[in-house]
Protein backbone atom coordinates (compact mmCIF):
# COMPACT_ATOMS: atom_id res chain seq x y z
CA UNK A 1 0.00 0.00 0.00
CA UNK A 2 0.98 3.26 -1.05
CA UNK A 3 0.95 5.91 1.48
CA UNK A 4 1.86 9.38 -0.95
CA UNK A 5 -0.51 11.94 -0.67
CA UNK A 6 -2.38 13.52 -3.78
CA UNK A 7 0.83 15.51 -4.51
CA UNK A 8 2.52 12.43 -4.91
CA UNK A 9 4.47 12.97 -1.49
CA UNK A 10 5.16 11.27 1.67
CA UNK A 11 4.71 12.45 5.37
CA UNK A 12 7.82 13.09 6.86
CA UNK A 13 9.84 12.08 4.13
CA UNK A 14 12.13 14.95 2.99
CA UNK A 15 9.14 17.27 3.19
CA UNK A 16 9.89 20.67 1.89
CA UNK A 17 9.02 23.01 4.80
CA UNK A 18 9.38 26.60 3.50
CA UNK A 19 11.80 28.39 0.62
CA UNK A 20 14.41 29.97 3.25
CA UNK A 21 15.78 32.43 0.69
CA UNK A 22 17.51 33.25 -2.65
CA UNK A 23 20.70 34.41 -3.20
CA UNK A 24 22.10 36.39 -5.57
CA UNK A 25 26.20 36.95 -6.06
CA UNK A 26 27.31 41.02 -6.35
CA UNK A 27 29.60 42.93 -7.24
CA UNK A 28 28.97 45.94 -5.14
CA UNK A 29 27.00 44.98 -1.88
CA UNK A 30 26.32 48.97 -0.41
CA UNK A 31 24.55 49.58 -4.02
CA UNK A 32 22.88 45.92 -4.24
CA UNK A 33 21.69 46.59 -0.17
CA UNK A 34 20.57 50.60 -1.33
CA UNK A 35 18.58 49.13 -4.46
CA UNK A 36 17.00 46.66 -2.65
CA UNK A 37 16.29 48.62 0.55
CA UNK A 38 14.75 51.47 -2.03
CA UNK A 39 12.32 48.52 -3.52
CA UNK A 40 11.07 48.36 0.21
CA UNK A 41 12.95 45.68 1.47
CA UNK A 42 14.54 45.29 4.78
CA UNK A 43 17.80 44.31 5.97
CA UNK A 44 17.49 41.46 8.39
CA UNK A 45 20.94 41.29 9.08
CA UNK A 46 24.71 41.38 7.93
CA UNK A 47 27.73 38.94 8.36
CA UNK A 48 31.03 38.10 7.14
CA UNK A 49 31.78 34.38 6.00
CA UNK A 50 34.98 32.43 6.24
CA UNK A 51 36.90 29.19 6.81
CA UNK A 52 36.85 25.42 6.54
CA UNK A 53 33.18 24.55 6.56
CA UNK A 54 32.21 27.78 4.23
CA UNK A 55 35.07 26.37 1.73
CA UNK A 56 33.40 22.80 2.03
CA UNK A 57 29.81 23.88 1.62
CA UNK A 58 30.49 25.93 -1.66
CA UNK A 59 33.23 23.93 -3.09
CA UNK A 60 35.70 26.67 -3.25
CA UNK A 61 38.84 27.36 -1.59
CA UNK A 62 39.87 30.46 0.87
CA UNK A 63 36.37 31.90 0.64
CA UNK A 64 35.73 34.84 2.00
CA UNK A 65 32.41 36.76 1.82
CA UNK A 66 30.00 39.60 3.01
CA UNK A 67 26.56 38.71 3.09
CA UNK A 68 23.27 40.95 3.56
CA UNK A 69 20.16 39.27 4.32
CA UNK A 70 17.02 41.11 2.96
CA UNK A 71 13.44 40.47 3.77
CA UNK A 72 10.06 41.35 2.42
CA UNK A 73 7.80 43.73 4.74
CA UNK A 74 5.75 41.03 5.22
CA UNK A 75 8.84 38.71 6.68
CA UNK A 76 7.82 35.26 4.51
CA UNK A 77 10.97 36.02 1.85
CA UNK A 78 14.09 36.82 1.62
CA UNK A 79 17.12 37.52 -0.36
CA UNK A 80 20.75 37.29 0.42
CA UNK A 81 22.91 39.20 -1.39
CA UNK A 82 26.55 37.92 -1.18
CA UNK A 83 29.92 39.67 -2.08
CA UNK A 84 33.15 37.18 -2.48
CA UNK A 85 35.92 38.84 -1.65
CA UNK A 86 38.11 35.87 -2.32
CA UNK A 87 38.69 33.90 -3.99
CA UNK A 88 37.49 36.33 -6.72
CA UNK A 89 34.36 36.10 -8.56
CA UNK A 90 34.24 34.75 -12.66
CA UNK A 91 32.65 37.33 -14.46
CA UNK A 92 29.19 36.58 -15.39
CA UNK A 93 27.33 38.86 -18.45
CA UNK A 94 25.17 41.06 -16.77
CA UNK A 95 23.22 41.73 -19.64
CA UNK A 96 22.69 38.10 -20.76
CA UNK A 97 18.67 38.16 -21.90
CA UNK A 98 16.08 36.42 -19.81
CA UNK A 99 15.60 33.66 -21.36
CA UNK A 100 19.04 32.31 -20.93
CA UNK A 101 19.86 29.08 -19.41
CA UNK A 102 19.98 29.17 -15.76
CA UNK A 103 19.06 32.71 -15.49
CA UNK A 104 17.16 34.11 -13.11
CA UNK A 105 14.58 36.55 -11.77
CA UNK A 106 12.83 37.62 -8.72
CA UNK A 107 9.00 38.74 -8.39
CA UNK A 108 8.00 41.25 -6.16
CA UNK A 109 4.12 42.25 -5.85
CA UNK A 110 4.17 45.97 -5.75
CA UNK A 111 1.22 49.14 -4.79
CA UNK A 112 1.97 51.12 -7.68
CA UNK A 113 4.46 50.03 -10.31
CA UNK A 114 5.63 53.62 -11.50
CA UNK A 115 6.37 55.08 -8.08
CA UNK A 116 8.26 51.84 -7.75
CA UNK A 117 10.70 52.61 -10.73
CA UNK A 118 10.86 55.89 -9.66
CA UNK A 119 12.12 55.19 -6.31
CA UNK A 120 15.08 52.30 -8.50
CA UNK A 121 15.96 54.73 -11.28
CA UNK A 122 18.26 56.37 -9.27
CA UNK A 123 19.75 52.76 -7.96
CA UNK A 124 20.03 51.97 -11.39
CA UNK A 125 17.02 50.19 -12.44
CA UNK A 126 16.57 49.42 -16.36
CA UNK A 127 13.88 48.31 -17.99
CA UNK A 128 14.05 45.30 -20.12
CA UNK A 129 11.26 45.53 -22.18
CA UNK A 130 7.88 47.64 -21.42
CA UNK A 131 5.44 47.89 -18.58
CA UNK A 132 2.40 45.43 -19.67
CA UNK A 133 -1.17 44.94 -19.12
CA UNK A 134 -1.93 41.63 -18.70
CA UNK A 135 -5.45 41.41 -19.20
CA UNK A 136 -7.18 42.72 -16.60
CA UNK A 137 -5.35 41.60 -13.63
CA UNK A 138 -1.98 42.77 -13.40
CA UNK A 139 0.83 45.43 -14.79
CA UNK A 140 3.82 43.97 -15.18
CA UNK A 141 7.51 44.71 -16.00
CA UNK A 142 11.28 42.92 -15.97
CA UNK A 143 14.02 45.61 -15.04
CA UNK A 144 17.64 44.72 -14.14
CA UNK A 145 19.19 45.98 -10.98
CA UNK A 146 22.82 45.85 -10.07
CA UNK A 147 24.71 43.34 -11.10
CA UNK A 148 21.92 42.34 -14.03
CA UNK A 149 19.43 40.91 -11.67
CA UNK A 150 16.52 40.67 -13.09
CA UNK A 151 13.89 42.05 -10.76
CA UNK A 152 10.22 41.42 -11.73
CA UNK A 153 7.13 43.87 -10.43
CA UNK A 154 3.21 43.10 -10.32
CA UNK A 155 0.88 45.19 -9.67
CA UNK A 156 -2.36 44.24 -9.40
CA UNK A 157 -4.93 45.60 -10.95
CA UNK A 158 -8.28 46.62 -8.77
Amino acid sequence: MDDTDQRGRQPGRGTIRRMDNIAVVVDDLAAAKAFFLALGLELEGEATVEGSAVDRLVGLDGVRSDLAMMRTPDGHGRLELTKYHAPSSRDGDPRAPVNTLGMHRVMFAVEDIDDTLDRLRPHGAELVGEIVRYENSYRLCYLRGPAGIVVALAEQIK
